[in-house]
């Protein structure tokens, strides 16, 4: 009977060291995880931050060029205006053709020197 009760307590002594080692290789384990899970978090959250200021860098640069085209269109048009407008007074007969030429006043065109 102590034989028995001798390899009982041997088989239980194992068994609470593995138990032990395998709590340990448990917690181990779930540090390195929570480790390799926080890294692809933060990594993730650097790519898209990344992707959300090239959207807006690229958004940004797109509405630069739509205002600049529409402002050269709208100097466009109000050129062809202004030069219809000549045409019509000068057919009219309502000022002379040599009487168009620019005067002290008169809008002047803007440049790009302010971007």
């Amino acid at each position: 009977m102590d034989a028995l009760k001798k390899g009982f307590s041997m088989a239980k002594e194992g068994v609470v060291a593995a138990a032990e080692k395998t709590k340990a290789g448990v917690e181990e384990a779930a540090a390195k995880t929570k480790e390799g899970v926080m890294y692809v978090g933060a990594k993730t959250k650097e790519g898209v931050v990344t992707s959300v200021n090239t959207v807006a860098h690229k958004t940004t640069e797109q509405a630069n060029l739509v205002s600049e085209t529409a402002v050269a269109g709208a100097n466009q048009a109000s050129e062809k205006a202004v030069e219809g407008l000549e045409s019509v007074v000068a057919s009219t007969g309502l000022v002379k053709p040599g009487e168009l030429t620019k005067q002290e006043g008169d809008v002047e065109q803007p440049t790009d020197a302010g971007q």
